[in-house]
């Protein structure tokens, strides 16, 4: 069986409610391609930027997580150059 049209996109499947935080589409919960599709849909360039804003909302306190923050961010910057360079 094919892939549903909504697999990976991330405003389909984690769309922003009208109080403008992000909630799971009922429909996704019945899916069994639902995790796997959440993973894609987070690697996308909407995913990416979607991860970047929420590790740039959450203080960093503490050498540890100063640290840790920053690798995520590289992560992050990682995940979105190859994301680029897969669109070419």
């Amino acid at each position: 069986m094919g892939k549903k049209d909504c697999f990976g996109i991330l405003d389909r499947v984690f769309p922003l409610s009208d109080k403008g935080l992000r909630e799971i589409v009922p429909e996704c919960f019945d899916c069994s391609d639902r995790i796997h599709c959440l993973k894609e849909a987070l690697k996308t360039k909407e995913g990416i930027e979607m991860r970047a804003n929420i590790l740039d909302r959450v203080p960093a306190n503490g050498l540890v997580n100063k640290i840790r923050r920053w690798s995520q961010k590289k992560e992050l910057n990682r995940l979105s150059e190859e994301e680029k360079k897969e669109k070419r």
